[in-house]
């Protein structure tokens, strides 16, 4: 069993570049199904982090042909074989759940499991089959799986109960082909959307509104391979950015979209953390202690990411003052509050599992915690880099899902972590 051994107190200092974003290469290896011309795409600045191989398995099980160069990726979509998506590599990934869309358009019919992922809440698909519906598939659940087809789909105007990031990406790609004009209303705004659309626009369809609340595709009847580059990982930029302020740093982030971050930076600025922005770098320079703030509330974007709700409490937990977390987007995302207690952190959790109440400690000690989930495993990385002595964290297998080498990032920095393998 794989652990991280964090020796605490070190100050993070230097220069780091953010790689590509989880959120947007897993819907586009989805998108990449849709390439029926026989030419290759070629996407460079893919992590390879654990869900990306993982869904790498699962186009190869579909007959996909895909080669590694280092951070770039060849895929060869002209022989695919299946609809059907393994049912044990479903389960181990949610994001899986965007292959309906793309091989639905592709074959006319696909076979799934209902997927999987970190156990942080509700997170029903049921606006990803009213949206298929819509569009004119016929869905049948037996047994645990789903079964959607279709002769052709049919473009539709759909309205979103909840500007959901994966039902919104995945009635694109099942639009892409859809005869007529599709129209996705309350859509969901997210970075990883645009960049979804403008690998499909690259390929040859005609989608636009990503970004707002409303996107627009018109159904086309071919695409193509194209060379392109996913945008950088705002999450993982924003977890580095969580480390340097927990131990008091000054770090430069690379290769990064500022604007992405502009929710996170205005949180960070707050509790009296200076960030500069230069083009496609920041820098983060902490006080020794930063000082609480009153309220962080998790929104859709453009407001506070869920997926950095965990890490920022793990930096308030030494902030001066108590700070208020609530969280809106998921309603069981406060596990790691035990953890980070366990470290010597003051946080109450109220009876409605939504807002956790953080009272600033001067000092967090290390202790053998475990993720129970991937930014929950952040959050506990962090919380190491910045309590006295050593904070062991089991539970990697989470944290691998969504971060290729944090363990290397943060030493290239200063700090004193190592990956182990404990099998006794």
């Amino acid at each position: 069993m794989e652990k991280f051994i964090v020796q605490g107190g070190k100050r993070l200092e230097g220069v780091i570049r953010v790689g590509g974003a989880k959120n947007s290469i897993l819907p586009i290896l989805a998108a990449v199904l849709l390439n029926k011309s026989g030419d290759e795409i070629i996407l460079t600045n893919v992590p390879r982090i654990r869900d990306v191989i993982k869904m790498v398995e699962i186009l190869r099980s579909l007959g996909a042909e895909i080669t590694w160069s280092g951070n770039d990726m060849a895929v060869s979509t002209t022989n695919l074989t299946g609809f059907a998506v393994d049912e044990k590599l479903m389960r181990e990934m949610r994001s899986t759940v965007f292959l309906m869309g793309a091989i639905l358009a592709r074959f006319g019919q696909v076979c799934i499991s209902h997927p999987g992922g970190c156990a942080i809440g509700q997170r029903p698909i049921d606006l990803h089959l009213k949206g298929l519906m819509a569009l004119g598939a016929q869905l049948r659940e037996k047994h645990g799986y789903i079964y959607a087809s279709c002769s052709r789909l049919t473009g539709a105007d759909i309205h979103l109960d909840f500007p959901s990031v994966g039902a919104t990406e995945n009635i694109m790609l099942a639009s892409v082909y859809a005869r007529g004009v599709t129209v996705i209303n309350n859509a969901a705004k997210e970075p990883e959307i645009v960049d979804l659309q403008n690998l499909l626009n690259k390929m040859g369809a005609r989608i636009r509104g990503a970004g707002t609340d409303q996107v627009r595709i018109e159904g086309v009847s071919q695409l193509h391979g194209v060379q392109y580059a996913v945008i950088p990982d705002r999450i993982v930029a924003g977890t580095l950015m969580m480390a340097a302020v927990a131990t008091g740093g000054d770090v430069t982030l690379e290769q990064i979209i500022p604007n992405h971050l502009d929710a996170v930076t205005a949180k960070l600025r707050e509790t009296g953390v200076q960030i500069r922005e230069e083009n496609d770098r920041l820098r983060i320079q902490a006080p020794p202690r930063i000082r609480a703030i009153e309220f962080v509330r998790t929104l859709p974007y453009p407001g506070y990411p869920t997926d950095l709700q965990a890490p920022m409490m793990a930096v308030l937990a030494r902030a001066r003052g108590t700070s208020i977390i609530v969280e809106n987007v998921f309603d069981s995302r406060f596990k790691h509050v035990g953890e980070l207690n366990r470290m010597g952190a003051q946080i109450i959790v109220t009876t409605d599992n939504r807002t956790a109440i953080v009272h600033g400690v001067e000092r967090m000690t290390g202790a053998s915690v475990t993720a129970p989930d991937l930014r929950a495993g952040a959050a506990l990385v962090v919380a190491g880099l910045a309590a006295e002595g050593e904070t062991v964290i089991d539970g990697l297998e989470h944290i691998v899902r969504g971060y290729e080498n944090l363990e290397g990032d943060l030493t290239k920095l200063g700090a004193d972590i190592r990956r182990i393998n404990d099998n006794t």
